[in-house]
């Protein structure tokens, strides 16, 4: 029996000019937030600080991977959330200076020192 595979099976998709900056690390902010969860400890998070290593140090600002990451850690998803609401959410976490993690638990935030 022959498995057929799409192109979409083989590439993946993700907000800004590289989605390997962006899909990755938005992926690891809900696998974060899962396993916070998991362990009944999201609800105590009072702060959080994201370090960045290799391309996504050097790169990933021009590339999306804050961007990325704050929409990860806000319990969006980069397959089902509407790219048009993108730049409006992450103007509300600049705005209040406040990340709502899985959308339920607010946490001081602002990306250019906390990430």
């Amino acid at each position: 029996m022959i498995q057929r595979i799409s192109v979409f099976d083989v590439f993946k998709i993700g907000v800004g000019p590289s989605s390997s900056h962006t899909l990755g690390p938005w992926r690891a902010a809900q696998r974060f937030l899962q396993e916070l969860t998991a362990q009944g400890t999201l609800s105590t998070v009072s702060a959080i600080e994201v370090d960045l290593f290799g391309s996504l140090a050097k790169t990933g600002k021009g590339h999306g991977t804050p961007i990325a990451l704050q929409l990860g850690l806000a319990g969006e998803d980069p397959e089902t959330i509407e790219v048009a609401q993108i730049e409006g959410k992450i103007a509300s976490i600049v705005a209040a200076n406040c990340l709502w993690l899985a959308g339920r638990y607010p946490v001081p935030f602002r990306a250019d020192d906390d990430i």
